[in-house]
């Protein structure tokens, strides 16, 4: 079988996280690769079914030991990372892997694996809009949704070095948009 991977990077509120659960809900042979995290769970959160959880100096020790496909300081001391062994273990069921990660993983990503990995940028239609479903989502304070908005207009600048980008101004749309470039590139 041809494992394919399939990544979804995008700004803080774009909806990325949403359109990846319906994905996974539509598509059987797809599976979410859990990422590697150093910051605490929020309420509802489940080590090894959101994220991995590790202290910062588990996640250090994992660099040391290049168990990441890619790593990233999003924010000081706030590690994210794709462990090798979550590919592996997905692959070895047969399934392809879906990566909802930060653009800087996600172009890491798409870099070590650039023939059989496809690439989705997802934007929100204005920084406005993002604003607004940062707080909408009330897990924020005013700081780091000020942080979020800030990095937002840095990770903008990266959606040109993705295969796909999705205006997220109707979620049902954008969601079978993406689906439509799924089934083709499983297809190839």
């Amino acid at each position: 079988m041809n494992n394919k991977l399939f990544i979804f990077s995008a700004p803080s509120g774009s909806g990325k996280t949403t359109i990846v659960k319906q994905i996974l809900k539509d598509f059987p042979n797809l599976e979410f690769s859990i990422s590697a995290c150093s910051r605490n769970a929020r309420e509802g959160e489940i080590h090894g079914k959101d994220y991995h959880f590790f202290s910062i100096d588990e996640f250090k020790q994992k660099i040391a030991n290049n168990e990441f496909i890619e790593w990233e300081e999003v924010y000081k001391d706030h590690f994210y990372g794709t462990l090798k062994s979550e590919v592996e273990r997905i692959w070895e069921k047969g399934n392809h892997v879906v990566f909802d990660v930060d653009v800087v993983g996600g172009v890491n990503i798409k870099k070590q694996f650039p023939d059989n990995s496809l690439a989705f940028f997802i934007e929100a239609p204005s920084i406005k809009i993002l604003e607004e479903r940062l707080r909408n989502r009330g897990t924020e304070t005013e700081e780091q949704i000020q942080k979020r908005i800030n990095k937002a207009a840095e990770e903008l600048k990266y959606a040109q070095k993705f295969d796909r980008i999705i205006i997220n101004d109707n979620l049902e749309r954008a969601v079978e948009e993406t689906k439509k470039h799924i089934n083709e590139f499983i297809r190839r």
